[in-house]
């Protein structure tokens, strides 16, 4: 049941951050062109072509410097706790199963273990009865271990994709910010 989670919510999480990927390169260097020559309209435009994340916490930027909102560094700020809850979604259940994996591969190997205990004490003097007891403790641990440790590549994988798609909305709004001081300046 753990490993079938690991793989649906790693699934789940790949088509996610898929689709809040933004090229920040060409996004960057457009939307700055568009923030020096004050040009709200091409800003706004650059920030819907890009899409993702980024292009969305930065065209809810764009609009508060449109219609001259105060305290845009508050309105940004609560974008990109949205954002970046949307972004840990579920990566919260990754890390459980990093934990719960092993847990229950050290159950089976307990229950394995009694089980073997009883055989000996039923069978006295057969060691090949032992052994099936053994094994299946064996084989929960060796479960238990797998699942973990795929649970812990899975969950590393996407928190080095949150940490950047952070980056991402950060850098943007570093930009916006600049801006409007910018322009505070002339």
């Amino acid at each position: 049941l753990c490993s079938l989670l690991v793989v649906g919510l790693g699934v789940e999480r790949h088509l996610y951050y898929k689709t809040m990927q933004t090229d920040m390169a060409s996004f960057v260097d457009r939307l700055a062109l568009a923030l020096n020559a004050r040009d709200w309209e091409s800003a706004g435009a650059s920030c819907r072509q890009a899409g993702g994340v980024a292009g969305a916490v930065a065209a809810q930027g764009i609009e508060c410097l449109q219609n001259d909102v105060y305290h845009l560094e508050s309105v940004l700020e609560g974008e990109a706790s949205l954002a970046a809850a949307g972004l840990k979604e579920n990566l919260n259940h990754l890390s459980a199963i990093v934990t719960v994996a092993p847990l229950l591969g050290l159950l089976g190997t307990v229950i394995g273990m009694i089980s073997s205990f009883n055989v000996m004490n039923i069978k006295a003097g057969q060691p090949i009865a032992i052994t099936g007891g053994v094994g299946e403790a064996l084989v929960a641990t060796a479960s238990g271990l797998g699942v973990a440790i795929l649970a812990m590549v899975v969950y590393s994988y996407f928190s080095h994709l949150l940490g950047r798609h952070i980056t991402n909305i950060e850098q943007v709004c570093t930009l916006l910010i600049k801006q409007v001081k910018r322009g505070e300046r002339l």
